[in-house]
């Protein structure tokens, strides 16, 4: 059988499939064992010394030019992730390119290193805070962004002088081996390694192994995880968790383009993202007309490989993901959501895990559709009478990554920018991020310093305070 992907050898491999025809084998990918890991710990401890050393410049010039390689490789890049992942073509390319664009912000950080003067509290004294590499950063990113969640620690990580070893998904490793071939001509040997090993594997390197940060991106029960191995060690975390994020729909010039843009975050990457609109909280008087367009929106939409340019929605990156979704979504049903829209799979898996828009009017606040990330495209329609109310359903979850609002009342505004409960918040937009800005999450979304922009720092860095007697 050919794969187009294949990297190491060995009895003991994953291989992934095309989750729009699963039948077609996509790459094969050796699994490391518990020496061949302990040696790539050892090679990135070694690396990230002599990388240290280079100056704060050089390296910004050396991750710029490699950043630049990696945008001029986006169609190939994004190819690997579409027949790994499933998402349009068209989203995979932009995730490529938008994970360039952040990595950008990181060239000028390396140049400053989050250093600063402070005043001296006694006379004959300057005070500084220093900032050193961390050292060695292992990275684990999930399924759903195979190509921009390494990028994003990638970049910062080498811009302040620390070493990477990815331990990708074991459904879409592609994006994670070919950039770190990228890597190779720009960086010292090792300093960007993958590692594809089990969970168990990791939680061991996490726990016990010669690691100082790990960067984690995934559910809120792995986190946990990854979170109890670092306290053995006593290393940071950084964790990027889901969400349960909410849309309120309270007033609107043009309620057809406010929904135009809810309906896009919700359902971008087959809801597959922790970002995406789960929620809509709409003011009661705005409910049938809102569910009206929802409603013809999804209808609307096709479902289609990511390779064919007039597909709308790709199918759900894996077997056991689709199941869940459909289990999820059945789950809510029988609770008593209405499926205004899909609530269904099209066909069966075999034939590609596609699963339809779905709108789900009818959901109570703390039912299923309320409460759990479906992490498909399912988007539960909630109705409000007071925005006390509205504010309330926002917050009442465990979640606290993102949400947006949808007003031109300023008192209103103003509100909810002091009391939403996220650690990313909207007005008048979807929930699409800016490359300067920092990404994150609070409550059970998000543990440590948010990736991206300015506050990146305080994770891929050690913090000193130096006082120098003149």
């Amino acid at each position: 059988m050919t794969f187009r992907y294949e990297y190491g050898s060995g009895e003991d491999t994953y291989e992934t499939v095309n989750p729009a025809n699963p039948q077609e084998k996509i790459g094969r990918y050796a699994i490391m064992d518990s020496d061949e890991l302990s040696a790539v710990i050892e090679r990135a401890n070694t690396a990230q010394r002599e990388w240290a050393r280079v100056p704060g410049l050089e390296r910004s010039q050396r991750l710029d030019a490699f950043i630049n390689a990696v945008e001029e490789r986006a169609d190939e890049l994004a190819t690997a992730g579409t027949l790994e992942q499933g998402k349009l073509f068209r989203e995979s390319k932009g995730e490529a390119l938008k994970s360039c664009s952040e990595g950008r912000f990181s060239v000028g950080e390396a140049a400053r290193m989050g250093a600063m003067a402070i005043a001296s509290g006694r006379a004959g004294f300057s005070n500084q805070i220093l900032r050193r590499p961390r050292g060695v950063i292992f990275c684990i990113s999930p399924w759903n962004f195979p190509i921009s969640t390494p990028m994003r620690k990638i970049c910062p990580a080498l811009a302040f002088g620390n070493a990477v070893v990815m331990k990708p998904s074991q459904f879409t490793p592609a994006g994670n081996f070919l950039l770190a071939e990228i890597s190779r001509e720009f960086f010292p040997d090792d300093l960007i390694q993958v590692a594809m090993v089990s969970g168990r594997a990791a939680s061991e390197v996490v726990s016990k192994g010669n690691v100082h940060g790990v960067s984690f991106t995934g559910s809120v029960p792995t986190g946990k995880l990854v979170y109890a191995a670092a306290a053995q060690n006593l290393i940071q975390a950084q964790l990027e968790l889901g969400g349960k994020n909410g849309a309120i729909l309270n007033d609107s010039d043009d309620l057809e383009g406010a929904i135009t843009q809810i309906i896009g975050a919700a359902f971008m990457t087959s809801g597959q993202r922790c970002t995406a609109i789960s929620r809509v909280l709409v003011r009661k008087d705005l409910a049938a007309e809102t569910k009206g367009i929802l409603v013809a929106k999804a209808n609307a939409m096709k479902l289609g490989p990511g390779l064919e340019v007039d597909s709308d929605l790709g199918p759900l990156c894996n077997l056991p993901h689709w199941t869940n979704v459909c289990a999820t979504t059945q789950r809510a049903i029988n609770e008593g959501a209405t499926p205004l829209a899909g609530g269904c799979a099209p066909n069966r898996p075999e034939d590609g895990y596609y699963y339809r828009p779905t709108i789900l009017g009818d959901v109570q606040h703390n039912s299923v559709a309320g409460q759990e990330e479906v992490f498909g495209p399912v988007l539960s329609v909630l109705e409000y009478d007071t925005f006390d109310q509205a504010m309330e359903m926002l917050n009442g979850t465990e979640f606290g990554l993102t949400s947006s609002l949808f007003s031109n009342r300023n008192d209103l505004v103003q509100r909810f920018l002091a009391e939403s409960q996220n650690g990313m918040i909207h007005v008048n937009h979807g929930t699409v991020p800016d490359n300067n800005m920092p990404f994150g999450g609070i409550k059970n979304s998000g543990v440590g310093a948010y990736s991206v922009g300015p506050t990146a720092v305080n994770f891929y860095t050690s913090e000193h305070s130096a006082y120098v007697a003149r």
